[in-house]
């Protein structure tokens, strides 16, 4: 005889609230109470000066970003927004180009296209990695095609060899936004440093926990130039400089402070530890639902490694025969936290269902810069769109400390549901809860 659900009015299985991911140790607060002792909380001058590129804990953060990921230039900005911002201007889009993206990322991956009076097109992703599906992409690409944008979904690396591939084909440039995948591996390299541009996110529930903050990541000697004049008011600097293409060179305050980038400095230096204690949780998990009939647990393609910001689990409906909804709201009564069971489908967000986004009449989709029509109707992404209406479920491991005990609740809370499946599929069990 099983244990009563307690979606039926029986006891959870987890009574406790797990521990909020705070990776902050005495390290960081003593790096930072050295800054605030120091009195240079910021040391950014908005002109072509010896401060242009920031104070002395920007720098030794960005040179330790630089050493980390192996790559040329790492240059840090104040949210990883801001990043892919920076990152679309300064790979040269032109007001009207297209640049294809995921419908299954944050909002900030499209808007940050958008920014530049350019064209978001969604492209599907991979059912298995949730990442950007390179035959969607090459399905998508027209003649105004200038870039793609891949997003590391989750902690895991989209398919860049292939990407890259297409991209070298069509001459288009690639940004990869890594913001959940800091410390995953692709093929021995590290998610985020095989794009023309890529990088990290760095603001509270990310691995590297700095409050807010990103940091850019190039090996283009021209990129990363750009992507410090933007970050700093580039019309104040060009002139004294000496640079001759003005293109995009309307800069911003993206800069991040002295504090920040101590705590970063000390963070960078767990990263190793912090991936390493998601992946034991996430492998531990794996072996817990194993065998639990109409449940996928995540997919870590070959060569690749997962640094798991979420543990996203897809449901077979066909199989269970029972709504995601209810599956949900039985775990989560049985005390399971953290689950999502949506995540993102931004082509169907009203920015780009209307077509409103500079002023009230469309623009840039209704002026002469957009150069054909471009869908954003439901129907375009469907594995995207599926995952979200019907099969995802997520496990958000960004927002809590798992111990061994936590997930061993968590595996018990599944198979406490998974047995009395019978009992979901009962409306009138469900109508008497």
């Amino acid at each position: 005889m099983h244990e009563k659900l307690a979606l039926l009015g029986g006891t959870k299985t987890i009574t406790k609230s797990f521990n909020r991911y705070n990776p902050i140790g005495l390290e960081e607060v003593q790096a930072a109470k050295e800054v605030i002792e120091s009195g240079v909380l910021s040391q950014f001058i908005g002109a072509w000066h010896e401060d242009f590129l920031g104070g002395p804990k920007v720098r030794e953060f960005e040179r330790d970003c630089a050493a980390y990921f192996g790559v040329k230039h790492a240059i840090t900005v104040n949210s990883w927004t801001s990043g892919l911002i920076a990152a679309v201007g300064a790979i040269g889009i032109e007001p009207g180009d297209e640049v294809i993206v995921p419908p299954w990322t944050m909002c900030a991956s499209a808007t940050a296209i958008l920014h530049w009076n350019a064209i978001p097109v969604f492209a599907d992703i991979e059912p298995d990695t949730f990442c950007l599906d390179p035959k969607s992409v090459e399905a998508n690409i027209t003649p105004y095609t200038k870039a793609i944008m891949a997003v590391d979904i989750f902690g895991h690396s989209a398919n860049m060899d292939v990407l890259m591939d297409i991209a070298r084909r069509h001459n288009l440039k690639v940004i990869s936004d890594t913001a959940q995948a800091p410390g995953a591996l692709y093929r021995g390299k590290f998610a985020g440093t095989l794009a023309d541009v890529g990088g990290f996110s760095l603001n509270y529930h990310k691995h590297i926990h700095t409050g807010e903050g990103g940091v850019l990541v190039t090996n283009d000697d021209s990129i990363a130039e750009r992507l410090q004049l933007l970050r700093n008011h580039a019309e104040a600097v060009v002139g004294d400089k000496g640079v001759s293409d003005l293109s995009n060179m309307v800069g911003y305050n993206f800069r991040l402070g002295e504090i920040e980038c101590a705590i970063g400095i000390e963070q960078l230096k767990k990263l190793n530890g912090f991936v390493a204690s998601r992946q034991r949780a996430a492998e531990r998990l794996k072996a817990g639902l194993a065998g639990l009939a109409g449940l996928r647990t995540p997919v870590v393609a070959e060569d690749c490694t997962h640094a798991y910001y979420v543990y996203p689990l897809v449901l077979d409906l066909e199989q269970l025969q029972v709504p995601r909804a209810t599956i949900m709201a039985a775990l989560q009564a049985e005390g399971v936290q953290g689950l999502a069971g949506r995540y993102q489908n931004i082509h169907l967000l009203p920015v780009f269902q209307k077509k409103i986004a500079y002023g009230s009449n469309g623009f840039p989709w209704n002026s002469e810069l957009c150069r054909r029509e471009v869908s954003y109707e439901k129907g375009i992404c469907p594995v995207a769109e599926n995952l979200n209406d019907h099969s995802y479920l997520g496990l958000a491991m960004c927002m809590h400390e798992l111990d061994e005990a936590d997930i061993d609740l968590i595996t018990k809370a599944f198979h406490k549901v998974w047995a009395q499946l019978d009992l979901l599929r009962a409306p009138k069990q469900l109508a008497a809860a």
